[in-house]
């Protein structure tokens, strides 16, 4: 590891930058940020919010990116996954990323409370905060449960998109959350499973670490079965119709196989296979919502909470 007092002397490049930003979790919340916004109203979102609106979102998500590699910075080089990240090989300056982080969400949030609305702003900050500081700080280290509890934060952009066209929350935006909320652990820990031995080596409580293996791949299956559950509810409620249910059950059904074959099978790349799949899924997702809203037509949403 280079140290920080000649962090300095290499160059960065603006990759250096934008791989601070992690784009591709920010193109995910960005999606389900976009999707929010267009199961908010029966017709097209105003196009300043489309635009300013997911752009203050993604650069308040990129901020607590930046966040999470400063203070990841010495546990990234003991982990084979992420000892080349910019700020760990000393090519971004400690003090530079911290500039950099907040130049991105003030940036953020100045946008969105101007040209979008104060609640959404307000919001925005408090998820980029919750992640950043709440999960990164604390809770990473603190619990076993680390993803279960600073999930919420991830989970905001439907909400954060929900809000920024209607100025209101709403219980059908919060079921939205949910989803993404249940989606988190599942999603993670068949990361860290294939991960284990980086995480114990870097002194991370994952899951997998503090209680075994098989002991996370079971809490991995009840997770998926919740996810799953969760997930009938948007049709439940009569927020979306027959499209949105056929698809839901379709994707949740691959995935149990998934979390059943990493559960009780013997294959290395098991949990790889569940992660990547929990990706597609989540993405499969919100593009039915999407799909049964245009097709079937909007329903009128809940009361505002």
């Amino acid at each position: 590891m280079m140290p920080d007092s000649v962090a300095t002397e290499v160059r960065a490049s603006w990759r250096d930058y934008l791989e601070l930003c992690k784009p591709n979790v920010v193109a995910l919340m960005i999606l389900t940020s976009l999707i929010g916004m267009l199961l908010a109203v029966p017709g097209w979102v105003p196009l300043h919010i489309l635009l300013l609106g997911n752009l203050g979102i993604a650069l308040c998500a990129g901020g607590a990116a930046v966040v999470n590699h400063l203070v990841d910075r010495k546990t990234d080089t003991r982990m084979a996954r992420t000892f080349q990240r910019p700020i760990a090989q000393g090519r971004i300056a400690p003090v530079e990323a911290a500039i950099f982080a907040t130049l991105l969400s003030l940036g953020g949030f100045i946008l969105l409370f101007i040209t979008v609305n104060p609640l959404t702003a307000w919001l925005t900050l408090a998820a980029s905060v919750g992640y950043a500081f709440v999960y990164t700080l604390f809770l990473k280290r603190a619990t076993p449960q680390n993803i279960v509890i600073g999930g919420i934060a991830g989970a905001a952009p439907p909400l954060l998109g929900w809000t920024a066209v209607t100025g209101e929350v709403h219980a059908h935006a919060l079921l939205l959350v949910l989803i993404i909320f249940a989606w988190t652990p599942p999603h993670f820990w068949a990361l860290a499973i294939h991960r284990r031995k980086e995480y114990e080596h870097a002194d991370v409580p994952m899951l997998p670490v503090t209680h075994g293996e098989q002991y996370t791949k079971f809490h991995v299956f009840l997770y998926t079965i919740i996810l799953i559950l969760v997930s009938l509810l948007p049709y439940a409620t009569h927020m979306l119709g027959w499209i949105y249910l056929s698809g839901a059950l379709v994707l949740g059904a691959v995935y149990v196989y998934y979390v059943v074959r990493l559960w009780l099978g013997h294959q290395k790349r098991a949990g790889m296979d569940a992660f990547w799949y929990s990706i597609v899924y989540l993405m499969a997702l919100f593009a039915i919502m999407l799909a049964d809203h245009y097709i079937l037509g909007p329903i009128v949403p809940s009361a505002a909470v």
